[in-house]
């Protein structure tokens, strides 16, 4: 454990961006401390996680520890982008292309030559840009909106998502060959309900920086308002808990956050701890969801098989289908 936090540490002093990625649980270090190694490589990295657990931050750490560092980070939100607007976007076109091409524009990845290009939300690709994205990886070049010419552009490709993106390739939304091509180094980080040690950590740190900025005496949180940030599942991660802190810190009356200063989503407002039987209950629900999952996907629908797998009859198999609402058949083949 010593040893990673040392690697974080080093993260830290190495890139200035990496003074945001804090954290010190044993989930969330086996991610991080795979950056130093990922930096070294040229391979794609496809980056999993929940939204605001620190993707675009990993992305940055990656590509200012490699050799890269002196080239551009071009950050691309494909989600943000209109489906009619995304290849031009990233492969630029020439003059004449379409009505009100007046002059040619060259594209983000174009942008980001010698660099790194992070193409977040990737799931939102259409299919047609999958393929020219697809074939971009596979050669390195490319061809502008109406143009011939073969352009070759040294881009290191960094994605991300907040879906898995095996469940989108079963469900027609992601082209298979395209995921394979993307995920040749995964890495995925916990959301924050899952290494719940770090917020106070986090919470800390965020006052610190919120209250230099606001200037604002504040030192720490009182007891109350401390339990209520680790008893809040935090569905929008680290970013959310980010906002907490900054609302509090406008709103504090006195020299340290109290729990009225922690303004929560009535949607995860809890002022009591948890019993453990529906702690417990959530967890297995969580795991039986996804372990069926995971064995339907591994025999491709087959139920028979996947209940044979997990040593459950088929009926008893078959009930928990229907409990969590999945749909076997659209992990078969002939759904691909």
């Amino acid at each position: 454990m010593n040893e990673l936090v040392n690697t974080l540490r080093g993260l830290r002093e190495k890139v200035g961006i990496e003074q945001q990625i804090v954290g010190e649980s044993a989930s969330f270090l086996r991610e991080i401390e795979k950056i130093p190694v990922i930096a070294k490589s040229n391979s794609t990295v496809l980056i999993s996680g929940e939204t605001g657990t620190g993707k675009e931050l990993c992305a940055r750490a990656i590509h200012y520890l490699s050799a890269r560092s002196g080239f551009p980070f071009v950050p691309v939100n494909c989600g943000a982008i209109p489906v009619d607007l995304v290849e031009n976007e990233l492969f630029g076109h020439r003059k004449g292309a379409y009505t009100g091409a007046h002059e040619s524009q060259d594209g983000l990845i174009s942008e980001a030559n010698g660099g790194t290009i992070f193409l977040d939300e990737i799931d939102s690709l259409p299919l047609s840009v999958q393929v020219k994205l697809l074939r971009f990886l596979n050669d390195k070049d490319y061809r502008q909106l109406g143009s011939t010419e073969v352009i070759r552009s040294d881009v290191r490709v960094i994605t991300a998502s907040n879906i898995r993106l095996d469940l989108a390739v079963n469900e027609n939304r992601f082209r298979q060959d395209l995921y394979y091509r993307l995920n040749v180094i995964p890495l995925s980080l916990p959301p924050l309900r899952e290494r719940r040690e770090d917020i106070p950590l986090l919470a800390r740190h965020f006052l610190k920086k919120r209250a230099i900025k606001a200037g604002r005496d504040l030192d720490d949180f009182s007891i109350g308002a401390m339990r209520k940030l680790m008893l809040c599942d935090w569905p929008g991660n680290v970013r959310e808990l980010q906002n907490v802190i900054e609302r509090a810190v406008v709103f504090a009356k006195g020299t340290s956050i109290d729990s009225a200063d922690i303004v929560l989503a009535e949607s995860h407002e809890d002022d009591g701890v948890e019993s453990f039987q529906n702690a417990k209950a959530k967890v297995v629900e969580q795991f039986e969801r996804e372990y069926i999952r995971s064995l339907l996907l591994c025999h491709e629908g087959n139920i028979s098989r996947a209940s044979k797998t997990a040593g459950k009859n088929r009926r008893a198999f078959w009930e928990l289908i229907r409990k969590y609402g999945i749909d076997a058949e659209g992990f078969r083949p002939h759904h691909q």
